[in-house]
């Protein structure tokens, strides 16, 4: 795990906030259905419980990101109470707590997770701002493949042929490999803003050692021309450049 603190620029701004970034896959089929699926179980208690139940900010959410063909998953909490060390820790002991939840999925429940995203993906746009949205999801996620439904109408079929044909062993595998904290396969990044009401807190996080098995980045530019990178695919399928 490797995380990056910075101190909020405007002290008198009091939100500080966190982004937990987990990169789980370069683009494939059935790992694209497997991630929807843990996004489309938890995304909901995740709310929950870090916004509802610890009330930790008022912004709290778990979604899906797709960056030029890499998925992910991203947590992000915004907050006033609470400074980004502890929102992180949190976060962690969320997907503690959800592990059992995934592990004890009954088939019922698996099922009936699986025919909702078999559902949503038949779906046709039911308002303009669905297909907006579709549209700037493309513009954001550099892929512009904006004629994607009609042209990949095979690849949903094959998407959910994919779903109704997955076991749920397969799924709970996917989650201990990839996702669960302590994960072999797992690598997430941890963004922390410090706002002004939590510059205490800020100084002390940067003079404590780093947290076994994290590195904490200082350099970011220098970080990442250290790290082995994916393939950078645009245009999608037919129209792939690579960067």
């Amino acid at each position: 795990k490797c995380y990056h603190q910075i101190e909020g620029l405007n002290q008198k701004n009091e939100n500080s906030s966190v982004v937990q970034y987990i990169q789980v896959h370069l683009d494939d089929a059935l790992s694209n259905i497997k991630l929807q699926l843990f996004a489309l179980i938890a995304s909901q208690p995740a709310f929950n419980q870090l916004r509802t139940v610890e009330q930790l900010g008022y912004i709290a959410g778990l979604s899906l990101r797709s960056d030029c063909g890499v998925w992910a998953l991203e947590v992000v909490i915004q907050s006033t109470v609470k400074d980004p060390s502890h929102l992180d820790a949190r976060i962690d002991e969320f997907f503690k707590m959800f592990e059992s939840k995934i592990h004890e999925l009954s088939d019922k429940d698996f099922k009936r997770n699986v025919k909702s995203l078999v559902d949503s993906k038949l779906e046709k746009f039911k308002n303009l701002w669905e297909e907006s949205h579709f549209y700037w999801g493309e513009i954001e996620a550099g892929t512009l493949k904006f004629d994607r439904v009609e042209s990949e109408v095979h690849l949903t079929v094959l998407q959910v042929a994919l779903l109704r044909e997955l076991k749920k062993e397969e799924f709970i595998e996917f989650f201990d490999q990839h996702i669960r904290v302590g994960a072999p396969q797992r690598k997430t990044v941890s963004v922390q803003v410090f706002g002004g009401e939590h510059l205490a807190e800020f100084k002390k996080a940067i003079a404590e050692a780093d947290i076994p098995k994290t590195y904490r980045i200082t350099d970011i530019f220098g970080f990442k021309r250290s790290r082995p990178l994916y393939r950078s695919l645009k245009g999608g399928p037919g129209r792939i450049t690579m960067d």
